[in-house]
């Protein structure tokens, strides 16, 4: 993608600035490329006519273009309104501050950002940066976390200062850097102050990293403050699976099925959540033997359609499971036996 901006814009006031720049410098994979320039849309639609991708506009009110591929690798053209220098005096840190122009070996680096890489630093460019927005407070953390850098101590004390901002930013802004963070990324923010402003805490830092799950983290440390994020439905169901869960008390298999009802398919995760690693080959077994279809289905049990049809089969999983039933004649039995007890009962 960089090398056809650099030949379809080259003679022209075109910018590769921010996270393309820094990420080439280090020998990081470029997945999105940042141009400045002075027609956004133009030069969206040329680009995307010839490399394929999808042109949107990012933001009417900037006047900034998008174009996208397969993958999520995007090309993102800014509207350059000045002098490139005024366009990276707005940018958060020197390392995302340089410029390189399209076609030609001209850069502009006026906050000493190729040094700050060279020296592993995460610098502020200025006193306002986190105030000018807020998301800074944890981009910086997160660019520490992923780049392996340290913040300069000037710019802890920057994020410290204005640490009460935190939460301004939209909640899917907030959300997106706080899943990039690992578990020295979130140690980090607790470091900061910025963890528990944004209803975090580290009583259970001992099970980060303890599953591959990514939104594992984000429950061991908000646990049900995560819900209050505007988190997807797969990610709110995933994170209440885990916070009601309750580990087997045995490892009989009756015992690991009423757990695995309850969890699965983050069984494992809820292992690791609850700190029952001890379950977890007992776990794997069980999804080793499921059968692959049941004893039984629900019109085969002879009563009416309803939750006692499947509060049934829940009882004939769990005794197949236990090893009490085997077959479906001992099934459609004890569904039998069990039925007409209930209906006594009423």
């Amino acid at each position: 993608m960089r090398e056809l901006v650099e030949k379809l814009f080259a003679g022209e006031e075109a910018w590769i600035v921010g996270g393309a720049v820094r990420d080439r410098a280090l020998g990081r994979p470029v997945v999105d490329v940042d141009v400045a320039l002075s027609e956004p849309e133009q030069a969206a639609r040329h680009f995307a006519r010839e490399s394929g991708g999808a042109p949107f506009p990012l933001s009417e009110r900037h006047g900034a273009w998008r174009v996208a591929f397969e993958g999520g690798r995007t090309v993102d053209f800014t509207p350059l309104r000045g002098p490139i220098e005024d366009d990276l005096a707005t940018r958060d840190f020197s390392i995302n501050a340089i410029a390189e122009r399209a076609g030609s070996d001209e850069t502009v680096d006026p906050y000493a950002g190729y040094a700050d890489l060279a020296a592993g630093r995460l610098r502020a460019i200025g006193d306002g940066v986190f105030r000018d927005d807020p998301l800074r407070l944890l981009r910086g953390p997160r660019l520490e976390d992923e780049l392996d850098f340290r913040l300069v101590p000037e710019t802890e004390a920057l994020i410290r200062r204005d640490a009460e901002l935190v939460t301004r930013p939209s909640g899917e802004r907030i959300l997106a850097e706080l899943r990039r963070l690992s578990a020295s990324g979130f140690r980090q923010l607790e470091a900061l102050g910025l963890l528990g402003r944004l209803g975090g805490s580290l009583d259970g830092a001992g099970r980060l990293g303890a599953a591959r799950h990514p939104d594992f983290d984000l429950v061991v440390v908000f646990g049900e403050n995560l819900l209050k994020l505007p988190i997807s439905n797969e990610t709110r169901r995933f994170a209440r699976t885990l916070l009601r869960a309750e580990p087997p008390t045995d490892d009989s298999p009756r015992s690991i099925h009423r757990f695995r009802r309850a969890t699965e398919p983050w069984g494992l995760e809820a292992l690791a959540y609850l700190g029952a690693d001890e379950f977890r080959d007992s776990v794997l077994e069980a999804r080793a033997r499921q059968p692959k279809k049941p004893l039984v289905r629900g019109g085969e049990l002879g009563i009416p359609p309803g939750p006692e049809v499947g509060r049934l089969l829940d009882e004939i999983a769990e005794e197949r499971a236990a090893g009490t039933i085997t077959s479906k004649e001992e099934a459609l039995e004890y569904a039998r036996r069990n039925a007409r007890s209930v209906r006594s009962d009423g």
